[in-house]
């Protein structure tokens, strides 16, 4: 079996039958939602070989550990709807897996829902990843001040040796974990994965984090 940022790849056997599998999704998960599909597959009489070719050409679900491409820079990009503290341990401890450098982690948390949630999530962030940029989610009407106040608190409850930054503009948070990653690092940016808005001051206003990304090389 390996995993890597392009996706996993296993022999699936069936008996004395033995089939190659490779699915373009990152991440053990993907593993087993394959095997998954596998046995559904066959219990409805496709073959085992016809159902892994069909696999084969799946793609990830937008904002579910979703790949940006960043082509010739060493390091890769993953959007995930993340945004409580399992969800965010489970996205991180996948990233981690794939990476051979650093793991950089952007995140918020969301205003006028649970605080726990906050210190939680920055917890979770500090033990698993090398590097927290901490920033805007959808604030709705609560001070994004406040916000990030709880997130710090978190991180230094998880590991309060993991260094952060703290940037509360969203994008400009994007922009400098974009400018600061290396070959092999993974960036992770975590809390809206499909969304295509955030909410300030009870505003919305139009927000997709892969355009930004690909915004960002063409600057």
């Amino acid at each position: 079996m390996a995993l890597s940022p392009a996706g996993v790849r296993f022999t699936a056997r069936e008996g004395a039958s033995t089939v190659p599998a490779a699915v373009p999704i990152p991440g053990m998960f993907t593993v087993y939602n394959t095997l998954a599909a596998l046995s559904i597959a066959r219990l409805s009489g496709i073959s085992l070989a016809d159902a892994a070719k069909a696999l084969g050409q799946s793609r990830s679900v937008p904002g579910r550990m979703e790949p940006v491409p960043v082509p010739g820079r060493g390091y890769h990009v993953f959007i995930d709807f993340a945004h409580t503290p399992d969800a965010m341990e489970n996205a991180l401890k996948t990233a981690r897996s794939l990476t051979s450098g650093r793991l950089i982690a952007v995140f918020g948390c969301g205003g006028a829902r649970s605080r726990l949630r906050r210190f939680g999530m920055g917890s979770v962030c500090a033990r698993l990843a090398d590097f927290c940029i901490i920033t805007e989610d959808n604030s709705r009407g609560e001070p994004v001040e406040h916000i990030l106040a709880d997130i710090r608190a978190g991180l230094r409850l998880g590991n309060p040796a993991t260094p952060f930054a703290e940037i509360p503009d969203r994008r400009q948070a994007i922009y400098y974990a974009l400018d600061h990653a290396q070959p092999g690092d993974i960036i992770a940016i975590l809390g809206k994965g499909h969304e295509t808005t955030i909410e300030r001051g009870g505003i919305k206003e139009p927000f997709v984090e892969r355009e930004i990304v690909e915004e960002y090389w063409g600057r």
